[in-house]
């Protein structure tokens, strides 16, 4: 048998190149350099047998379960691997209380490492909390999702947490040379030989995911005739054929970030708004209608009175994406998000709210002046519904008179920027308070 059909066989037990090269070493690992460099808190931690309860939280192949193996490596204490996804509460306390065995009986540490912990509801981790904070096991989640967004309030200030940057296409092309020279775990035995533009294309297509592009490697050194001298050469033409352009994965947290970046590029960059909505929609698949809802929101949360007609637009995009469909109404939500980038800016409407809203909770219930109350019935004069000025009958249509409850009366609440058309309100304001204030004694 040569080493090709070796190799495999190897597949075929299982033993993929990308397990076979899984780090052991902390000197193996690729990339995460901010918290497993020289020096750093969590290399030391593990390199001394000393790790607190932690959470590794970052994208998919960042590296979260490789830094959990080295770590159950390089501890003398026991080390136990549960998914969060089929674990239960049952198997949790079996591990607590033999962890507590361990620690009363023979003096040594636990550690339970719960991959997928954003998938433990909060009944599974409230039995993890009270052995965490007792000491009796040591805790180490990893996660994609935002861990504030689901993993329990208790555990989380419990544990440290460390973030981990996805990995970039320099790493993968890192992971695939170490492949090709490791004799012992790797290709360096097989003849082989590797064009760098087919290697390169291969960490391209990957990006950051080393897994992926291992498998591509793999595959093509498995799957490539060798030529008349016996060696198998990986071309540019193999690795094409090896890898294609990856899916991008949509997580909850993923579609939070990228809606929450394009309202943050609508208040200051027409090329990065473009770019979001664009991205979300035809890359990560996102419904066009989650942006059009956010853009109506902005269009007064951002712009409001400074120019009104950013509404306008919004909501005529949504009406023609659900009249028209996708892709045609790309270009008029294309539009209307451009037109919103493009308006001057007021937040005044948001700050009215808040101001309002204060002025409710201190106040109480609320006495409608009895200029305001209804009239439209018989004796409301009697009860002293009187006093109300039509403003209409007044010249300029305006009347200075109380429209608020007594007891905040003379308290401003919507007060107009110097954007676009508030300027003119603003104007309009300053002139209404001015005649308040002639009026008064």
């Amino acid at each position: 048998m040569d080493l090709f059909s070796l190799a495999a066989e190897e597949s075929a037990l299982g033993k993929l190149l990308a397990d076979r090269m899984r780090p052991v070493t902390l000197d193996e690992y690729i990339g995460q350099e901010h918290i497993v460099g020289h020096g750093k808190l969590l290399r030391r931690a593990i390199e001394a047998d000393q790790v607190s309860s932690i959470l590794l939280y970052g994208p998919p192949g960042t590296g979260k379960t490789t830094l959990a193996n080295i770590i159950s490596h390089a501890t003398k204490g026991s080390f136990v691997k549960l998914n969060a996804v089929d674990a239960t509460v049952k198997e949790v306390r079996e591990v607590i209380e033999q962890a507590k065995n361990n620690k009363d009986l023979y003096g040594r540490k636990t550690i339970l490492f719960l991959d997928e912990v954003h998938r433990f509801n909060t009944s599974r981790q409230d039995a993890l909390l009270p052995a965490v904070e007792q000491g009796i096991i040591i805790f180490i989640g990893a996660t994609t999702e935002n861990p504030f967004h689901h993993v329990n309030g208790a555990l989380l200030s419990r544990s440290t947490l460390f973030e981990l940057h996805a990995l970039t296409h320099k790493h993968s092309l890192a992971a695939l040379h170490r492949a090709l020279t490791d004799r012992e775990r790797g290709l360096g035995s097989l003849p082989l030989q590797a064009a760098d533009e087919a290697l390169a294309h291969m960490a391209r297509m990957a990006g950051g995911d080393i897994r992926r592009a291992l498998n591509a490697l793999e595959l093509a050194a498995l799957t490539t005739p060798p030529d008349s001298s016996g060696v198998v050469n990986i071309t540019l033409e193999v690795a094409e054929e090896s890898i294609r352009r990856p899916t991008v994965k949509a997580d909850e947290s993923t579609q939070y970030d990228v809606l929450s970046a394009f309202h943050k590029s609508v208040r200051g960059s027409s090329d990065a708004a473009l770019f979001w909505f664009l991205y979300a929609v035809e890359k990560l698949g996102m419904d066009p209608m989650t942006f059009l809802r956010r853009l109506i929101v902005a269009s007064s949360e951002d712009i409001g009175l400074a120019n009104p007609q950013a509404m306008v637009q919004a909501v005529t995009a949504m009406d023609a994406y659900h009249k028209i469909g996708w892709p045609e109404s790309k270009y008029v939500i294309a539009q209307a998000i451009l037109f919103a980038v493009e308006s001057p800016k007021s937040n005044a409407i948001p700050i009215a709210i808040g101001k309002v809203m204060n002025a409710i909770e201190s106040l109480g219930a609320a006495e409608v002046p009895m200029h305001l109350r209804d009239t439209h019935y018989k004796g409301a004069e009697k009860l002293g519904h009187v006093g109300y000025k039509y403003p209409h009958d007044y010249p300029g249509h305006y009347v200075e008179q109380n429209y608020v409850p007594d007891r905040i009366k003379g308290r401003y609440f919507y007060e107009a920027s110097q954007q676009g058309m508030e300027e003119k309100i603003g104007h309009n304001q300053e002139r209404r308070k001015k005649q308040q204030q002639q009026k008064q004694p």
